[in-house]
């Protein structure tokens, strides 16, 4: 298994979250950690990163271009 090289820490900054939450995810996902400054492996961020940009992004929704159509 490969290492995403991203911490919590960083993952929280970089999706302006609270350490806290993302600690919330690897709980909820079964992720092991030790601090905030633990480095996950890949998966393991992929499954938070993903969790994170669903709640942020309902199912659903897009925001793709030309999804609206013009009149």
């Amino acid at each position: 298994m490969g290492f995403a090289d991203l911490s919590i820490a960083e993952i929280a900054a970089d999706y302006s979250i609270p350490v806290e939450k993302v600690f919330s995810l690897c709980n909820q996902l079964g992720i092991p950690y030790k601090h905030q400054k633990t480095r996950l492996a890949l998966e393991d961020a992929k499954a938070i990163i993903s969790q994170i940009s669903s709640e942020i992004r309902p199912k659903g929704t897009s925001d793709l271009m030309g999804d609206h159509e013009v009149t």
